[in-house]
């Protein structure tokens, strides 16, 4: 058997696609963001980067930087072990007090990404409550669905963001059966926000637990950084707030918050946290120190509104159409992923300008886009020169007709 043969067959079908993934070979230029050296091309040396998930810049923040110096050089590289074996340090047990207290709730639990702490809840919830459903919006992100899908349980797709199609499923279930609504606040490809505190109100009226991955929300929205759910004064209502270090707070991780059963119910039973090494205790000093300035800075989610404002006002200047939102993700549509690819291949190679093409699966096929993420780092300048270059190339590549 021809394995290497099998394997070329199907990645040629996604060249041919257009939906083949070429990565970026970049290097961040710490103290530079949004700059980075650019090993990809041999005309451009360095490019400014637009598509980042480190919203706030917090990953080149001098405290931040500083703490994980100090961390390292007290604790070495590693956590040495899983939290069970050896790998519990003194700063974890910091960060997910830190991280409780964010978010209103009694506990915390940390995991070594967004999409384990997700996928590792979701699975332990789903498997181990008998007669569970979980109820899952249909744009929730692979992470909850790969979670939902190994734990086996019941499972309902609801209408985006529509309360009342949550109540119409709700309601076809047994009374006494669990139940858990899986839900994100923001939407990270197409930027919207779900309604948070209808969505909770139906959950309640039905017995189901909600679940909220807030990882496109921390840091960025709140007056601590709480997420939407804080912002909008509903914390409360939601169960179980997941979200990521590894976003806004510009280091790396994930964790669940919510009740202190609910945490070491998820602790006690979840491999996927039971069998990890831990995170190093570098990086969990680094992620304290990122929460702790954001819940008290205002300044980098300010210069963040006024800089994604000032990008969506420059577009609809040049006639460039974008997907409009309340949140601060910019994407902009091409709705072709060749033209995707050739826009982004075109503003990397010839213009220094970095921004990732979002194509399928990742977003239905005829919704291929390009992602701009506007951070408080980006100048003025940044911005005029990005929509300069992309009003040369969207009539270039008649890309009006592309659109419409």
């Amino acid at each position: 058997m021809d394995y290497d043969h099998l394997f070329d067959q199907q990645i040629s079908q996604l060249k041919e696609e257009g939906n083949y993934r070429i990565f970026a070979e970049l290097e961040r230029c710490q103290g530079n963001f949004p700059r980075a050296k650019n090993y990809q091309s041999k005309n451009v040396s360095e490019v400014t980067v637009w598509c980042s998930n480190d919203y706030l810049g917090m990953g080149q923040n001098p405290e931040v930087l500083l703490s994980i110096e100090t961390a390292l050089r007290e604790c070495g590289a590693g956590a040495g072990g899983t939290r069970n074996i050896s790998g519990t340090n003194h700063y974890h047990i910091l960060l997910e007090k830190e991280l409780a207290d964010l978010h209103g709730k009694e506990s915390a639990l940390l995991f070594t990404s967004g999409y384990v702490s997700n996928w590792a809840t979701l699975s332990t919830l789903g498997a181990r409550l008998p007669g569970c459903t979980i109820l899952s919006d249909e744009k929730n992100h692979a992470s909850m669905i790969e979670g939902i899908r190994h734990s086996r349980a019941g499972k309902m797709i609801w209408r985006h963001n529509d309360p009342e199609d949550l109540r119409e499923k709700l309601s076809r279930l047994p009374k006494d059966s669990p139940k858990i609504v899986a839900f994100e606040s923001v939407y990270s490809m197409d930027g919207d926000i779900s309604p948070i505190g209808e969505i909770c109100d139906v959950a309640d009226e039905y017995g189901a637990m909600t679940y909220l991955d807030e990882v496109h929300a921390v840091g960025l929205y709140g007056k601590n950084g709480g997420g939407i759910s804080q912002q909008e004064n509903v914390a409360d209502k939601v169960d179980l707030i997941e979200g990521t270090l590894g976003k806004a707070f510009g280091v790396l991780g994930g964790y669940i918050t919510g009740s202190s059963s609910l945490c070491d119910f998820i602790r006690s039973f979840s491999s996927g946290f039971i069998f990890t090494t831990a995170l190093p205790p570098s990086v969990a000093a680094g992620a304290l120190t990122s929460v702790k300035h954001l819940k008290v800075s205002q300044i980098e989610r300010e210069n963040q509104k006024r800089k994604v404002a000032k990008l969506r006002h420059k577009l609809e200047l040049a006639g460039i159409p974008h997907m409009m939102n309340l949140s601060h993700i910019v994407p902009v549509m091409i709705k072709d992923p060749v033209k995707c690819r050739e826009i982004s291949d075109i503003l990397l190679n010839e213009n220094g300008i970095y921004v990732q093409p979002i194509n399928y699966p990742t977003v239905p096929k005829g919704t291929e886009r390009l992602r701009f993420t506007p951070s408080p780092l980006h100048s003025d300048d940044d911005i005029d020169y990005l929509v300069e270059c992309l009003a040369k190339l969207w009539k270039q590549c008649a890309l009006s007709r592309v659109v419409a």
